[in-house]
């Protein structure tokens, strides 16, 4: 991942003037793992083990994140989620680098092309959380655009194929861009005729609810295209206080908000924990998408949960919420031309 630093001196924010809040809560994430111990009041004892996992894939956890964690309980849900651990370094058979065949998919600098009739961005490499999990920790963001120049040639080429009729920003994390530079990408790609539908795809309404600015909101509902905003919680403690707040601001604006999780063990790989988590979308106004099975990457193998697990527990949830709130649960397979709805037991090693 690039640094927040970096990408905010490249990608947009006004040098000249005090920063937005959302950055400065930004510049105030947690990055070192003696710091989140102590603020946490977990035991000191742990610090080797977050220092070994942190060396290759940093910690980075925004203060409201961290708020909204359980002091003292080294098990919390969304502590699991960002805390670093030395088994991340194991070789595990079967995990790699790009699980989902993200380079493959490459059709120009910065633009992925998996499916049809829609194309990916990497808007930017940085995040405003290091998931552990997350399947792009190793993606190679230094070689992407970092300029709306650099954009041109991925820009080009949508223009040049009327098939193409939606775009997905994502990275990284689009809204680490700023206000003004988002907004010259979404420029450009308004300029494109056949394209009819923007999403984005960002975690920065759930870990830094101070991104969800009325500046973004205008920009959203304001551009010609159809915006639909895909959100990532993956546990009902993340949808609270200032984060629950962000979400209503954007389903009160009229944004379509959905959210995708991924079945996580130790996370919410309990009927209850998923029952949660889509009751409280619900109620804000956010609709269940997809609940992932883990894209295996290399560093997450403690996270999986065996696909006969995960269709068990749909099966619970499905007795207790209504049709509508409950997501499709998915994996990403190399070269298939969508996700695959996981309704029957997979055969692969460890599911």
């Amino acid at each position: 991942m690039n640094s927040v630093q970096e990408t905010l001196t490249a990608l947009g924010s006004n040098q000249e003037s005090i920063p937005p809040l959302w950055q400065r809560s930004l510049s105030r994430a947690i990055r070192n793992p003696l710091e989140l111990l102590e603020q946490l009041e977990l035991p000191l004892t742990l610090l080797p083990s977050i220092q070994a996992g942190a060396e290759e894939f940093p910690l980075l956890v925004p203060q409201s994140f961290l708020r909204r964690m359980r002091v003292g309980d080294p098990l919390d849900p969304l502590l699991r989620q960002v805390l670093p651990i030395a088994e991340e370094a194991q070789i595990v058979e079967g995990f790699d680098h790009d699980p989902v065949g993200d380079l493959n998919s490459k059709q120009q600098p910065g633009m992925l092309q998996k499916y049809k009739g829609r194309v990916l961005l990497m808007a930017t490499g940085s995040c405003a959380v290091h998931c552990r999990y997350c399947f792009r920790r190793h993606y190679p963001y230094d070689s992407e655009p970092k300029s709306l120049d650099q954009w041109q040639p991925s820009l080009h080429s949508i223009a040049a194929d009327t098939s193409i009729n939606e775009v997905i920003l994502s990275g990284g994390d689009p809204l680490i861009l700023s206000d003004v530079k988002l907004s010259k990408l979404v420029h450009q790609l308004e300029l494109i005729p056949h394209l009819k539908r923007l999403r984005i795809h960002s975690r920065l309404p759930i870990v830094l609810p101070d991104r969800v600015t009325s500046g973004l909101i205008d920009l959203l509902k304001n551009t010609r295209m159809q915006t639909i905003m895909v959100v990532h919680a993956n546990h009902g403690n993340e949808l609270v206080d200032d984060c629950a707040q962000a979400l209503q601001q954007l389903v009160t604006a009229g944004i379509p908000t959905l959210n995708q999780a991924v079945l996580l063990k130790g996370v919410n790989d309990s009927a209850q924990a998923l029952i949660d988590l889509c009751e409280r979308s619900i109620n804000l106004g956010v609709m269940p998408y997809y609940l992932h099975h883990l894209d295996r990457v290399q560093g997450a193998s403690h996270f999986e949960v065996p696909s006969s697990v995960g269709l068990q527990l749909l099966d619970e949830i499905r007795e207790h919420l209504p049709g509508y709130a409950v997501p499709r649960y998915v994996r990403e397979i190399p070269g298939n031309a969508s996700k695959t709805l996981i309704s029957s037991v997979i055969s692969q090693p460890s599911t």
